[in-house]
């Protein structure tokens, strides 16, 4: 049971970690395309800007429920 709570967290930090490597190239891609001379590129080929990944249910982190049956 240990190991696995070991792996459900290990599993929770990988998925935040590329939530916010997601979140950073967002705000990369977002600030480039405003900024000379890429700015005129994203305007002749309509590049729109990107959307942040935003959990939808900031502030109520759920941890996964994780039930165990006794096996006779």
């Amino acid at each position: 049971m240990m190991q696995l709570t070991e792996e459900l967290s290990s599993t929770e930090n990988r998925i935040s970690f590329a939530r916010q490597a997601y979140n950073d190239s967002v705000m990369t891609y977002n600030t480039d395309r405003e900024v000379f001379p890429s700015n005129l590129i994203a305007g002749m080929f309509n590049f729109m800007a990107a959307e942040l990944f935003v959990n939808r249910q900031a502030g109520t982190k759920r941890r996964a429920k994780v039930h165990f049956h006794k096996i006779l």
